[in-house]
Parts: structure tokens; C-alpha cells; sequence
């Protein structure tokens, strides 16, 4: 169960290297979480992340999970909560693909949209069904400002993104009052291994920035969460510009 601040004492990362998933884990063994389970492909790279975590303090397991097997999530997931209670979900994968290079490679853009949609979508109504079965626990799901409005540089990954976050924003509605939380966090552009080589653009952040937004919103038991905050009235600024004068904006 979560202590009297609101932090989980047990977490599953669905993205077990990825470095915000991991930012978030770090940040929250170092208020009380004792328990974190890491999610994905089995990997030199994950068995260094849990031994990371592990040196922190905590009891740490990996499961092997694979965002482009929905197939398996139910029995692959249902395993770990059978080994009990979770108090917290943090669906942390996703990939950003190359625009120029997966425009003219169909199967490449699609292998983008089955890894941040179809396959969130999968995992996260079978950990939504597990919380809600057990009563309690909090599902985060890491979104992202490119999801609010299609930009010609990175539109497939955008919408991937904006499917993501409509999701998330209706299962959400659907477990109101179940003792199920659910929240979205909307980052700005974030200096990781993904984003590496790329133009940094405004309003950049880093995955101990989004680590400390998420247990902000954990304790204010918030719906929504931008990082960094000032995104909000951007965007909503940007939402409304027309379609004609957005194109040029981005020229």
C-alpha cells in the first residue's frame, strides 16, 4: 500500500530500461518504494538496470515482456500480480522511429504505432483490470506533447502518442471511483538515448525532472502532469494557431 505521502511501496515498470521509467524508480526508492519489478526484453541492459535499483535498496525482479506481443501480456503481467499486490504501474516503453525514413517504410511506421498504441493499449487495460481487481494502485502512463498536435517532422510518432493519451484519458474515466488512479504525463522534449543527435527544442527537459513531476502528481493525485509545467499554456496556445500559419511555423 502507498505510506501516508502517497508513494507506492511496490512498482512495476512496463519499459524496464528505459531511462525515465528508471528516473522514476530511482526517485521513488529513495522516499519509501521497496519493491519494483522491471518489464521487458530480457538484456544485459535490463539485468544492469535491476542491479542499479537493487544497489539502492530495494528488492528488485525482472519479467520478460515484449510491447509487440499483446498476446502474451495477459498471462506475462497476470503472473506478477499473482505474486501480490502492486501499488503503482508506470507504462514507461515506446519507441520514436525516423519520420524521414519510415515514410516511405510502411511496416517501419506501423512497428511505431503497435509499440506506443497497440501494445500500451494491451498492457494497459490488463493492468487496469488487475488493480481494479485487487482495489487500489495507481496506473502512469508517460505520454508526450507531440501527441497534442501533429507536427510534419515526427507526425507518425505523434499520433501514436495522441491514441496513447486519448486511451489513457478514457480508461481513466472508466476507473473513477473503483480506487483505481490513473495519470498522464505529458513531457516536452527529454534529453535521453532517444533523443540523442536530435535539435533540442524548447522547453527541454531531462528524466530526473519528469521523476520528480511524477511523484508531484502522485501525491496531488493528478489527472495530468506536463513536464515542464509552462507546457500547458503553450500547447493550449499552439492547439488553437491555424492550420495554415502551423505549417509555416515549422518551415
Amino acid at each position: 500500500m502507498k505510506d501516508a505521502f502517497g508513494t507506492p511501496q511496490s512498482l512495476l515498470v512496463l519499459g524496464g530500461t528505459s531511462e525515465i521509467g528508471l528516473a522514476v524508480a530511482r526517485r521513488l526508492i529513495t522516499r519509501r518504494t521497496r519493491t519494483v519489478w522491471l518489464a521487458g526484453r530480457p538484456s544485459a541492459e535490463l539485468d544492469g538496470a535491476a542491479a542499479g535499483l537493487r544497489a539502492l535498496g530495494a528488492e528488485v525482479r525482472t519479467v520478460a515482456f515484449d510491447a509487440l506481443d499483446p498476446a502474451s501480456h495477459e498471462e506475462t503481467l497476470g503472473k506478477v500480480f499473482a505474486e501480490g499486490d502492486l501499488d503503482m504501474v508506470l507504462l514507461a516503453f515506446g519507441i520514436l522511429g525516423d519520420q524521414a525514413n519510415d515514410e516511405g517504410d510502411p511496416s517501419a511506421a506501423v512497428r511505431v504505432a503497435q509499440t506506443n498504441y497497440t501494445g500500451a493499449v494491451s498492457a494497459g487495460l490488463v493492468c487496469a483490470a488487475a488493480l481494479q481487481n485487487q482495489g487500489h494502485g495507481s496506473l502512469v502512463v508517460l505520454s508526450s506533447v507531440a501527441g497534442e498536435r501533429a507536427r510534419r517532422d515526427n507526425f507518425i510518432y505523434g499520433s501514436s502518442k495522441a491514441g496513447l493519451d486519448a486511451f489513457a484519458q478514457g480508461l481513466g474515466d472508466a476507473l473513477y471511483g473503483t480506487g483505481v488512479h490513473v495519470m498522464v504525463v505529458r513531457p516536452g522534449f527529454v534529453r535521453t538515448r532517444m533523443t540523442a543527435g536530435l535539435p533540442e527544442a524548447p522547453f527541454a527537459t531531462t528524466p530526473e525532472e519528469v521523476a520528480l513531476a511524477v511523484e508531484r502528481g502522485l501525491r496531488r493525485r493528478s489527472e495530468l502532469v506536463w513536464v515542464p509545467g509552462s507546457l500547458r499554456v503553450v500547447m493550449a496556445a499552439l492547439r488553437h494557431v491555424p492550420r495554415a500559419l502551423f505549417r509555416r511555423l515549422e518551415a
